[in-house]
């Protein structure tokens, strides 16, 4: 199974940090943000990877490489104009399934998570599989609802919040044209139709939205370093 993170955004909250560098690349906890998720996808037994990217894109592949360096095999889908969350993904289906799998896990690449992707395994019945988290401060009202049975709806008693890591199929984009698009409108629409579960994350995450927060996850690496 193949795994892709998505990497094309222009980071405008991040400004002006992202004016010379792709937020990907900026540092939290001495290595880049995109390293995290190397590391951790490696981990859970991971090599084949796909990255996105079109803002200063070409300073992650040089960053990057071809991933011979950390024992991974890294290709790129460049994006010529912002295609969002679900564009991105529908240009990058022909790598992320060309050895017949037609499931592949993606992950945001503006958040940080302590999720090992290792857990992740294709379920019955559905389209994708999302990790859910606890609503953060900037996000109270939540995403979707992660009902008992591990179904999950578009809105529910219980709100959670989408982490950014999910496990999809590519039956989840039958039908739709290339172009911008956006994820979350797919899912909801999947989950209509009762075609997306989801699991609970009770470790830590952080979208990395803002330069306080990409300095407030700087500091809890040092000091978990120390």
């Amino acid at each position: 199974m193949k795994a892709m993170i998505l990497a094309a955004g222009r980071g405008e909250r991040m400004r002006p940090l992202t004016l010379t560098t792709p937020k990907p690349l900026l540092p939290a906890g001495d290595k880049p943000l995109i390293v995290h998720h190397l590391e951790r996808l490696k981990t859970a037994g991971f090599r084949q990877l796909v990255i996105n990217h079109a803002w200063l894109g070409m300073q992650i592949e040089e960053a990057l490489g071809s991933g011979d360096d950390c024992g991974l095999a890294i290709e790129y889908s460049r994006e010529s104009e912002p295609l969002e969350t679900a564009g991105g993904i529908i240009q990058a289906l022909p790598l992320l399934t060309r050895n017949g799998n037609d499931w592949f896990v993606v992950v945001n690449g503006d958040i940080w998570c302590d999720f090992d992707p290792a857990q992740l395994a294709p379920p019955d019945n559905a389209d994708a599989l999302l990790v859910m988290t606890r609503n953060p401060d900037h996000n109270p009202a939540g995403d979707f609802c992660l009902h008992q049975d591990g179904t999950v709806s578009a809105e529910g008693p219980d709100m959670l919040t989408f982490s950014g890591i999910s496990l999809l199929n590519r039956r989840l984009f039958d039908g739709l044209v290339p172009g911008p698009r956006r994820l979350a409108p797919i899912l909801r629409e999947a989950m209509a139709r009762k075609r997306v579960r989801g699991l609970y994350h009770s470790g830590q995450w952080m979208d990395i939205g803002t330069p306080e927060r990409l300095r407030e996850l700087d500091r809890k690496l040092k000091e978990g370093e120390d």
